[in-house]
């Protein structure tokens, strides 16, 4: 069984027992959530399909900790212009444990 969730503007695609990391959530390690954002849960034999929401159907997960992606180094540069920007940006990041997909 897998579904296929959103959260932070990006789509994921999960499964239970899967680990994934998402935009930062405001929740500390340990804690458990429930994502109800569902836009598609398949079973093997029969898929259902959101619109844009499948009603009834959430995603429980763990919050195993959080991070920072790695550096993206930003550089604008403008010739003969004497123009020259550096900048880094580390994301933050929220893993997650997929425990339960459940459809009601």
């Amino acid at each position: 069984m897998y579904a296929v969730i959103e959260s932070g503007g990006k789509q994921y695609r999960v499964e239970e027992g899967a680990t994934l990391k998402v935009e930062a959530l405001p929740a500390k390690a340990g804690d458990s959530l429930t994502l109800d954002r569902v836009l598609l849960v398949s079973d093997g034999a029969q898929v259902t399909v959101g619109a844009p929401h499948v009603a009834g159907a959430s995603v429980r997960a763990t919050v195993l900790g959080h991070g920072r992606a790695r550096k993206v180094i930003v550089f604008k540069y403008k010739p003969k212009a004497h123009y020259r920007r550096k900048q880094g940006h580390r994301q933050g990041f929220t893993q997650l444990h997929i425990d339960k997909i459940s459809v009601t």
